[in-house]
């Protein structure tokens, strides 16, 4: 499996498309923290990082999706994947290889976006003047989520051979169960909006923003991490 994992990350970093995608990724959260006057928290007047954690979600929405579609749509496309099949490894190692390949590449990709904490720290007046737990739990949740787009990332890669239809698959999905549920949930169900709320990446996202790491959180998260990664296996053993 490691050697699958680094065969995976090698694969990322030796292309300039993969130092393109996290170049992008940086450059449209540093303006949207710092540049943009609609959500600048230089405009804003106060050190908060409420901005970064609101829309890192949108921009992880198309990001993983698009780190995501070549890793199991391209193998079956150029025929590599009958050879991957004939190694020791069995359709639930080489899904989890590649999974936790693309979760490092999240981390990654969300590890520079620490600076803006001691950047906020030291705009504070009095310096230090930020609710630390509060940033934490949300960066925290923010690799969560990271972790659930990228289970769902590899799902739709496996459900066809064409990276570009995986990557739109990919989008689709990661909004539905990031704003989908909850936006039906505004809509007055009654008893079932509450059912619809709870089954939002974004409720669970919120809870953990405030802070405080509550267990029902984390197995939501962990669950549909492990929903998408079986489904993944699923499919490719029909396959």
């Amino acid at each position: 499996m490691s050697s699958l994992f680094w065969k995976e990350i090698n694969a990322f970093f030796g292309s300039l498309l993969g130092y393109l995608v996290l170049a992008l990724f940086l450059v449209a959260l540093g303006l949207i923290v710092w540049v943009f006057p609609e959500s600048s928290i230089l405009q804003y007047g106060f050190a908060d990082l409420e901005v970064l954690f609101s829309y890192t979600p949108y921009v992880f929405t198309f990001l993983i999706p698009a780190l995501s579609m070549r890793v199991l749509a391209e193998e079956r496309k150029t025929g590599t994947w009958e050879l991957l099949r004939t190694s020791p490894l069995s359709i639930f190692q080489i899904v989890v290889a590649k999974y936790l390949a693309l979760l490092a590449l999240v981390f990654v990709a969300l590890l520079p976006t620490l600076i803006y904490y001691f950047s906020v720290i030291s705009l504070g007046d009095p310096v230090g003047n930020l609710d630390q737990a509060g940033f934490f739990g949300s960066w925290i949740g923010l690799l969560m989520i990271g972790a659930v787009f990228t289970s769902v990332g590899i799902f739709s890669s496996a459900l066809t051979s064409q990276q570009v239809l995986a990557f739109v698959l990919g989008v689709f999905l990661c909004f539905v169960i990031y704003f989908g549920f909850s936006a039906a949930a505004d809509l007055q169900l009654g008893d079932f909006a509450y059912w619809l709320e709870e089954l939002s990446l974004s409720y669970h996202y919120i809870s953990l923003s405030r802070g405080v790491i509550d267990s029902r959180d984390i197995f939501f998260l962990f669950g549909m991490i492990w929903l998408f990664l079986g489904g993944t296996i699923l499919v490719l053993r029909n396959k």
